[in-house]
Formats: C-alpha cells, sequence, structure tokens
C-alpha cells in the first residue's frame, strides 16, 4: 500500500524562506521596493521627478509579489506631486512595504528645481527626506528555537529619517535619472536584542524614448538598473506600445528572475489605469503563482490647460 508523501518541496521552501528572513534580520534589510512599472512610478525613487507632468498627478499601486508563498513582499505605494511655478515641483509620498514578519512604512517629501536646456530638454534636481517606521514581529516565524535571546524582543515602530538625491533629464519624448533615495545606511535595533536590520544604499538609473511609428502607434523601451553594494545588479528592460493614446501593451524582463506582460488604458484625458504579470523564471517559480501590480493615475489642473502627451513616463 502506497503511503501518500507530503510535498517536501514546499516544506523546504518554506524553511529556507524562514532562514534568509532570519539573515536579513541580523544583517540587512530588504531592497528597496521592486516595481515592474517603474516608468509610471519614478517618483517612488527619484525625487527629482517631483513636478515634471506639468499638473497634479495622484498615483496609487498595489504589488503583490509571489502568489502563493507565506510571507512574500506585498507593496502599497501612494504619491501626489505637481509643479509650484515655473521652476518648483513639489511630491508626498507614501509607502507600505510588507515581507515575512516586517512591516516597513515611510513617509517622503520631495523638492526639484527644473532647469530650461533649451526647447526641448528640461534638467530637474531633485532632494528628499524621508521617515522610516518599521515593524517585526518575530511571532509570526516558525521560530526552531523558541528560547533564543535574540528573538524574544518585537521592532516596535522604529523611527529613522533619511536623505536622497536624484537628476532628472526629460523631453516631449525620452528622458534619463540617476537617484540614490536613501543615502544614508542606517540600522534598527530589536530592545534588550543584538538582533538588527540595516538599510544600505541604493543606486538607481532610468532611461526611456519614445518612438512613433506612425498616426497610431508608439513604442517606448525602457530600463531600470539598480545597485546596491553586497547584491547583484538588478537590470529591468521593458518595451510598450501605445495605440492611439489610449491602449497600451508591452513586456518585460528583470535579469535572472521574471517575464513580465504589462497592459494599460486611458480612460480619460487625466485618469490612467494599468496592470502587471511577473511571471519567475528563478527556482521561486515552482513555489508561487507569479506577481500581480496595478496602479491608477489621476490626473487635472493641467498647465497651460494643455493636453499632457501620453508619453508612458
Amino acid at each position: 500500500m502506497k503511503k501518500k508523501i507530503p510535498n517536501i518541496g514546499k516544506i523546504v521552501v518554506k524553511k529556507i524562506y524562514g532562514f534568509c528572513l532570519l539573515i536579513s534580520l541580523s544583517a540587512w534589510s530588504q531592497q528597496e521596493s521592486q516595481y515592474t512599472q517603474y516608468m509610471y512610478n519614478t517618483l517612488s525613487f527619484n525625487p527629482a521627478y517631483a513636478g515634471s507632468r506639468d499638473c497634479l498627478s495622484i498615483f496609487g499601486l498595489h504589488r503583490n509579489q509571489w502568489v502563493g508563498l507565506e510571507g512574500a513582499p506585498v507593496t502599497n505605494n501612494f504619491s501626489v506631486h505637481s509643479p509650484v511655478g515655473d521652476k518648483v515641483g513639489l511630491g508626498l509620498s507614501v509607502l507600505n512595504d510588507k515581507i515575512g514578519p516586517m512591516d516597513e512604512n515611510s513617509i517622503s517629501v520631495d523638492f526639484s528645481y527644473t532647469f530650461d536646456l533649451d526647447n526641448f530638454y528640461n534638467v530637474a534636481f531633485g532632494l528628499r527626506g524621508t521617515a522610516d517606521f518599521l515593524n517585526v514581529d518575530f511571532n509570526r516565524l516558525n521560530i526552531y528555537n523558541p528560547d533564543d535571546s535574540q528573538l524574544q524582543n518585537n521592532i516596535d515602530n522604529q523611527f529613522s529619517p533619511n536623505v536622497g538625491v536624484g537628476v532628472y533629464a526629460y523631453s516631449d519624448n525620452s528622458y534619463a535619472g540617476f537617484s540614490i533615495p536613501n543615502i544614508l545606511e542606517t540600522s534598527h535595533y530589536a530592545r534588550n536584542s543584538n538582533s538588527a536590520i540595516k538599510s544600505k544604499m541604493h543606486l538607481n538609473f532610468i532611461a526611456g524614448y519614445v518612438f512613433s511609428l506612425n498616426d497610431d502607434f508608439k513604442f517606448k523601451p525602457a530600463t531600470l538598473v539598480r545597485a546596491v553594494i553586497g547584491a547583484p545588479i538588478q537590470v529591468n528592460i521593458s518595451a510598450n506600445f501605445l495605440y492611439r493614446n489610449i491602449l497600451t501593451l508591452g513586456a518585460g524582463y528583470r535579469w535572472n528572475s521574471s517575464f513580465s506582460a504589462m497592459a494599460g488604458f486611458q480612460i480619460t484625458d487625466g485618469f490612467f489605469a494599468g496592470y502587471a504579470y511577473d511571471a519567475e523564471t528563478s527556482q521561486l517559480s515552482y513555489y508561487n503563482a507569479g506577481s500581480h501590480e496595478f496602479f491608477l493615475r489621476f490626473e487635472l489642473f493641467k498647465k497651460f490647460n494643455r493636453v499632457i502627451n501620453p508619453r508612458f513616463f
């Protein structure tokens, strides 16, 4: 008589995942939030983007990563930004990021100042101030040794400040930017414990170009490269097609990680919605059903009462 054998793979990956979380608690924090539709969400990692769309732009995003894997990252992001006068842009971002026992909330205020290079290009320099609040509930872990003194005290809403900088150059059909959203390398400690979560400096480079193929179609390749000491460089590439300034369809690839499919719809002149699905190409593909990302963007008070070119960025 054959006996039913439990799914060892899932049991093993959960143990490995828990182990990785413990390592991160003692040494490194997770990397900054991961986005597939980064071309629409540039303010999340580059303060110089604030005000670049010449209107009041309100943006909300939800990302559910590695669906089906216990403790996988869930990200919620909300931002609003607008030009103030001809040269200054202001922005506000609120981020909630959950992974395993960690729950981090961040509030960022962005300032940008734009210079006109010529009749086509602008370059903006940005500054960011951030307040981070971190919670870690060790009770959510399956702890091998319940008496481990380093896992007895949770991290409760610990505050740490940070600052960031960025530069963003753009025209009506192209852009490139570089940013360091969090310059300070800070550490959070659990009370009466040696457990710590340390944030590291991340470098971000983003670029894209819009090609007008004909009266109906536009094509935009884009890339986002992220680097942090102690981790492999993350390279994202994407290609989107815009049909009659209404429907967007595209695909992306995250190096050695996942393939993505993207879609967007310009519901009204000021209301845009987008969705992306990531399919893993790593060993994690055996233990999750992919990642889902949704966003909505609402814009009003367009500068000079003109229609904004749906430029993907």
